[in-house]
């Protein structure tokens, strides 16, 4: 299983990841707000704006101090390392 940093050393299950958004739009103010009537976020800003909202496939909602294209970012060369790791596997 494969993490990625979201920040200050919280790590969040790679493959559970359904969406990366920017936390502006008011859907996903919505969004974060029922699932924070519902007790299903989990904030990991330490107290800074947020900046990115994922959402898993538990219905989840995770809120970021970290930009979403940096996440995106990360998640995107984590994938990278894992198809050159398949690679190199099937070379030997």
């Amino acid at each position: 299983m494969k993490f990625i940093n979201v920040g200050f050393g919280n790590m969040v299950a790679a493959e559970r990841i359904v969406v990366i958004a920017g936390p502006d739009s008011a859907p996903i103010k919505r969004l974060v707000q029922d699932a924070r009537d519902a007790g299903r976020v989990i904030d990991v800003t330490c107290g800074r704006r947020t900046r990115a909202v994922l959402l898993t496939d538990s219905e989840h909602v995770i809120l970021s101090a970290i930009q979403s294209e940096t996440i995106s970012n990360r998640l995107a060369s984590e994938e990278e390392e894992e198809d050159e790791e398949e690679e190199e596997e099937t070379e030997a």
